[in-house]
C-alpha cells in the first residue's frame, strides 16, 4: 500500500525547508528511498505500534509505503507501572527513571520486530522516530490560573529512552517531538495534522481526519489548503472513558469493548452527559490538547463510578455517546459555516468499534464516513507512520508542527537525536 503526499509550500508557516539538514551523512540520501520506522505508545497505553515505511522524493513530493506493521504488547506489569504513573498516584524519581529505560529496551525490540516482519535488515534504516510513552502532558496553562505560575509552566513528559533505542538497533533515533512545539509556546500536540494534511490533503474536497486513540483528535483540511490553513485539536476522549470502564467492571480481564457490544445494549445518561459536555475544556477554543489529566481515572471516579445504581451497560453507552457527541459538537463549531466537507477519515484503535462509529456517523449525516485504509494507510498504523515521516523531516531540517495546530509561535524542527 502506498500514498502519494505533496508537501506544500515553502513560505513561512509552511512545510518548506527553514535551514539546511541536519547531519549531512545522514541525509544524503534525501532524494532517494530510504527506510525508516516509526514507534508510538499512545494513551491507552497497551503495547508499542512500530511501522516500517519506506519514503521516496524530497520535501515537494513525497511516496510513502507502508511495509510492516505490528503491535507488541506491553508486559502485565509494565502496563500496571505506566497507568499508575500516568495517574498522578505516589512515585518517586527512581520508578520512573527505570521505567524509562525499560520503555527504551521495549521500544528498541519492537524497532528491530517490525524489522524482521518486513524482511528489511535493520542496517537498511536510515532513522527511527519514537514518540515514546506519554506519562504526563498539560498543554495549557494550569486550570484556575491566568497566567502559568514559575513552577507550573505548561510541560509534556514522554518516556521510552531514546540512546537505549539506538543502541539496542545500531540506528539513530529521533525521539521527544513535543517540547520543541511548546517551547515555542505551542500546546505541544497534537502533532499529526501535518500528516494528515500530508496524506489526505485534496485539491478538490475539503477532508476532515479524525483519529479515536485515548483521545480523539480531528485536523480539518480545507481544498487545496496551504499548510497554515488547517486546523486540528483534541476532542476529548476517545476510548479512554470506554476502556476504563470495561478494565473495572472485568476487573482487568478485558480492555476494551469489542465492537461497541455492551455500551449498544445500554442506554446513555442524558445528565451524566449534560454535565460533562459543560465543562470548560469543550467550551475551550483551539488550539488545546488533552491526556488523562482531563480524563483519566479522577474523571472516571468522579462522573461514572461514583453512580453506584448506574448498569455497567448504561455507563459505556453515556461514554461511547460522550465521544461521539464531543467529536460532532467540536467540528460543527470549528468548521467554517461555508465549508463544504463531506469526507470524514477516521483511524486509530477507536475505528474497531462499530457502535461508536454508528453513533458518529449518526451525529454527522452530512458526511461521508470512511476508514483510512481506503487511502492505504491502516486505522491502525497512521500514527506510528506519522512519527515515521516526522523523523525523516527533522533529519531533512523540516518542521514537524503546524502553528495554526498547536499555537506555537513559529515553525519548529522537532526532536533530540540519539546516535548509537
Amino acid at each position: 500500500m502506498s500514498a502519494r503526499v505533496a508537501a506544500g509550500s515553502s513560505r513561512h508557516g509552511g512545510t518548506g525547508s527553514m535551514q539546511p539538514p541536519l547531519l549531512p551523512k545522514l541525509t544524503q540520501s534525501a532524494g532517494r528511498r530510504r527506510w525508516t520506522v516509526g514507534l508510538i505508545s499512545g494513551t491507552s497505553m497497551d503495547g508499542v505500534d512500530a511501522a516500517l515505511v519506506s519514503i521516496e522524493g524530497r520535501a515537494e513530493r513525497r511516496r510513502i509505503h507502508l511495509r510492516a506493521f505490528q503491535t507488541t504488547s506491553y508486559p502485565p506489569v509494565t502496563r500496571k507501572a505506566l497507568l499508575r504513573l500516568a495517574s498522578g498516584s505516589p512515585t518517586t524519581a527512581e520508578e520512573v527513571s527505570r521505567l524509562n529505560f525499560v520503555l527504551g529496551s521495549l521500544f528498541g525490540d519492537a524497532a528491530l520486530a517490525v524489522c524482521r516482519q518486513g524482511r528489511i535488515s535493520p542496517r537498511q534504516l536510515t532513522v527511527i522516530g519514537s514518540h515514546g510513552q506519554t506519562v504526563f502532558h498539560q498543554g495549557a496553562r494550569p486550570r484556575g490560573h491566568a497566567r502559568p505560575l514559575p513552577l507550573r509552566p505548561p510541560s509534556t513528559l514522554q518516556i521510552g529512552e531514546p540512546a537505549v533505542i539506538a543502541e539496542r538497533t545500531g540506528i539513530p533515533v529521533v525521539a521527544d517531538f513535543r517540547p520543541a512545539d511548546m517551547a515555542a509556546g505551542g500546546e505541544g500536540a497534537p502533532l499529526v495534522p501535518l500528516i494528515d494534511y500530508l496524506l489526505f490533503g485534496n485539491a478538490q474536497a475539503d477532508v476532515v481526519a479524525l483519529n479515536i486513540g485515548g483521545i480523539a483528535n480531528v485536523t480539518i483540511i480545507p481544498a487545496g489548503a496551504e499548510p497554515e490553513e488547517v486546523r486540528g485539536f483534541d476532542t476529548g476522549p476517545g476510548n479512554m472513558v470506554i476502556d476504563g470502564l470495561v478494565r473495572h467492571f472485568s476487573r482487568g480481564r478485558k480492555a476494551y469493548d469489542e465492537e461497541g457490544q455492551k455500551a449498544r445494549r445500554g442506554k446513555p445518561i442524558e445528565s451524566t452527559l449534560a454535565q460533562i459536555l459543560s465543562l470548560p475544556f469543550f467550551r475551550r477554543l483551539p488550539p488545546k490538547s488533552a491526556g488523562r489529566e482531563e480524563f483519566g481515572d479522577a474523571f472516571l471516579e468522579r462522573y461514572f463510578l461514583a453512580d453506584k445504581n448506574a448498569a455497567p451497560e448504561d455507563l459505556l453507552s453515556t461514554a461511547t455517546e460522550l465521544t461521539a457527541k464531543s467529536v460532532a459538537q467540536a467540528l460543527r463549531h470549528a468548521r467554517p459555516r461555508n465549508a463544504k466537507a463531506r469526507r470524514l477519515v477516521v483511524s486509530g484503535g477507536g475505528a474497531h468499534n462499530r457502535f461508536l462509529v454508528e453513533r458518529i456517523a449518526a451525529l454527522l449525516p452530512e458526511m461521508e464516513l470512511a476508514a483510512s485504509d481506503r487511502y492505504g494507510i491502516p486505522v491502525d498504523a497512521k500514527e506510528a507512520i506519522a512519527f515515521a515521516l516526522l523523523a525523516d523531516r527533522t533529519l531533512q531540517g523540516l518542521p514537524g508542527n503546524l502553528p495554526a495546530v498547536t499555537g506555537a509561535r513559529h515553525p519548529a524542527v522537532l526532536g533530540k537525536l540519539a546516535l548509537p
